[in-house]
């Protein structure tokens, strides 16, 4: 009996873990990771968040131990949140030279000044109610007005020492207003990194836990983007880039590898992030706690995925752990 072989064979690729690597397309390296932290005021604080396991709030005098192990795991960046001593309708601390996020700045940069310092620039964990912008008398996030006070608070950060200003409330025209009170401010050298494309996502809920964020009545649809929209994540990408943005970011990420994908062939000229969030990351770590999945090659999978679909850096509470499994 004369038995008629496949001549092409891609299996011959896949034969050692040598020749695989050999030929991977897409390779996950500890450069491409943001390390979230939320920071509040005290003394001695590092209270795990029991909603995002392994991760924690900490008081500016717990950071030194925090950063020299995020330092030495060779991840080149953090994103800050602060936790306000006290929460007003325009999120007053936002601004204050006292703040608990420039008090972080200052701190972090004193114990690793080359790592990269990256401030959030919203107001809602500021603000007594919750939500993203100045709101009128019906609730409604006022745009120019919030604007003013981004502006505020992102020369106050960049006095502070960021590296990088990180705006995520999804105002109309917030690129464009920041970019320009930087220059003002003489921080014409500091990036941008926009929350382009953020999404009302379900997936928010552990970090509303963590930063003390949830709106107190309503939600944010009305200035974050529908899931069922793609076209116009591509617009707001496209305005964000004529007003001079230097990263565009895609949020969430592991729902939207579509959209991660077509904002970054529509603008491969931007470094493209894509944050991946608490709920991505706490049900992941609920599913491993349980025995469901493997946590290891679950959480590498996913964010090659991430990877794979376009990002060129992904913001993940994942990074110390998958910093440490990569250098195994």
């Amino acid at each position: 009996m004369t038995y008629h072989f496949p001549i092409i064979r891609p299996r011959r690729l896949r034969n050692t873990p040598t020749l695989r690597r050999m030929v991977r397309e897409t390779t996950l390296r500890t450069d491409d990771f943001i390390y979230p932290l939320f920071i509040q005021h005290g003394v001695g604080v590092r209270d795990e968040i029991s909603s995002m396991p392994g991760q924690f709030r900490l008081s500016v005098d717990q950071l030194e131990q925090e950063i020299k192990e995020i330092d030495k795991l060779n991840i080149p960046a953090v994103l800050l949140f602060g936790i306000p001593a006290e929460k007003d309708p325009i999120g007053l601390e936002n601004f204050a030279d006292g703040g608990i996020v420039q008090q972080a700045i200052r701190e972090i940069k004193r114990i690793a000044p080359e790592l990269l310092v990256i401030t959030d620039v919203c107001l809602c964990e500021y603000t007594d109610h919750g939500h993203c912008g100045i709101l009128d008398d019906h609730g409604y996030a006022l745009n120019d007005q919030t604007l003013a006070i981004l502006q505020k608070v992102s020369v106050s950060h960049a006095e502070a020492g960021a590296d990088i200003i990180a705006p995520s409330g999804m105002m109309d025209g917030m690129i464009q207003a920041i970019r320009a009170s930087l220059d003002e401010a003489g921080f014409e050298r500091l990036p941008i990194m926009s929350y382009a494309v953020k999404y009302a996502s379900a997936f928010y809920g552990p970090f509303r836990d963590a930063a003390d964020g949830a709106p107190k009545f309503g939600d944010r649809r009305t200035h974050q983007m529908d899931p069922a929209n793609v076209q116009e994540a591509m617009r707001e990408a496209a305005l964000d880039v004529q007003e001079g943005a230097d990263f565009l970011m895609v949020k969430p990420a592991l729902a939207y590898l579509d959209v991660i994908q077509r904002v970054k062939s529509a603008h491969p000229e931007l470094p493209l992030v894509a944050y991946n969030v608490s709920g991505e990351y706490s049900m992941l770590k609920a599913a491993a706690a349980n025995g469901w999945l493997d946590e290891k090659g679950s959480v590498l999978e996913k964010l090659l995925s991430i990877k794979r679909a376009g990002a060129d850096v992904i913001i993940t509470y994942h990074a110390k752990d998958a910093a440490r499994w990569l250098m195994e």
